[in-house]
């Protein structure tokens, strides 16, 4: 888990995993150098661990320290404003042994102030170089999807740790926003797959962190989406994933995007541009160690832009 400035969810959030029916498991606290971290209040419990930093890192890059030297078959990733119900870690676990093909699982996130809205159910990703959250902002009624989906959504996933450091975790560059999208899409090249567990459940604040920060998450969704694009998108689909994405930007600066927010975009799409070289290099390495056949790529790929709009 890596917090933030949000002592107040981190401390309710402890109080969710002590409520938890399935006990067998470690915490790793990565504080990103909070201004209220002397507000967190650690259990007095030999499973819970702090580490403090000094600045801070971001969320791929103190998930990936978290995670550093972990000795367990799984690795779960949780945000401090996503509340677990009692049975959320026992239902991952229950599905991890049901599903021993799986190398990701996903939870369904509700929105924490209206449980009847999804915030969303796994994440998919088109080939015209889109990603969606599967399901946002739709009617949630029980029971939930279950099934595969593209890649899971961090902020309640579970990983298989050899799949994990296979994939050397979140790439740092990205700072936070896309990383797990960016995650899944190079465990998938290497023949991972992902499933969504329906009845593994958090109510999600949903930005309740980074939207006090006004247009930082845009700037950096708009760039990572890029950035994963370039890196993992095979070379026969990369194409139409290019001239797709191209398309869906000039859509919403024309039809969305004003002031502040279309700067903040544009300042996304110069900055992926600006580090194409790098993101190239990282992409040489993600195609050489790809193990899936471009059919079972495209496979898991949305195709019909309909279900792309409607986060199907």
């Amino acid at each position: 888990m890596v917090s933030y400035n949000c002592a107040s969810f981190v401390n309710r959030l402890f109080g969710c995993l002590l409520a938890q029916t399935e006990q067998d498991f470690e915490l790793v606290l990565v504080d990103n150098a909070s201004a209220d971290a002397a507000e967190i209040a650690m259990p007095d419990d030999s499973r819970f661990t702090l580490i403090r930093l000094d600045r801070n890192l971001g969320f791929a890059a103190a998930n990936n320290l978290g995670a550093r030297g972990a000795r367990t078959e799984w690795i779960v990733t949780l945000n401090p404003d996503a509340f677990p119900d009692p049975d959320w870690l026992a239902r991952l676990y229950e599905a991890a042994r049901r599903h021993p093909e799986a190398a990701m699982f996903g939870s369904t996130q509700l929105f924490e102030h209206d449980p009847g809205l999804l915030d969303g159910a796994g994440d998919l990703y088109s080939v015209f170089g889109v990603a969606r959250r599967i399901g946002y902002r739709t009617r949630a009624v029980p029971p939930y999807r279950s099934g595969e989906v593209f890649s899971p959504c961090a902020a309640a996933a579970m990983y298989r740790r050899d799949a994990f450091e296979a994939a050397q975790g979140f790439d740092k560059d990205f700072f936070c926003y896309c990383e797990d999208v960016d995650l899944g899409f190079r465990i998938r090249l290497a023949g991972g797959m992902a499933l969504q567990v329906g009845e593994a459940v958090v109510h999600h604040v949903s930005s309740g962190v980074s939207s006090q920060y006004g247009t930082f998450a845009l700037y950096h969704g708009i760039r990572n989406q890029i950035w994963t694009l370039v890196k993992n998108v095979p070379s026969a689909l990369l194409p139409l994933a290019l001239c797709g994405h191209a398309a869906a930007l000039a859509v919403m600066f024309a039809l969305r995007w004003r002031g502040e927010e279309a700067r903040a975009a544009g300042r996304g799409i110069r900055d992926a541009l600006r580090g194409l070289g790098g993101v190239l290099a990282k992409r040489r390495k993600v195609q050489r160690a790809r193990r899936a056949s471009l059919g079972a790529v495209a496979r898991v790929l949305t195709w019909n832009p309909l279900a792309v709009l409607r986060r199907g």
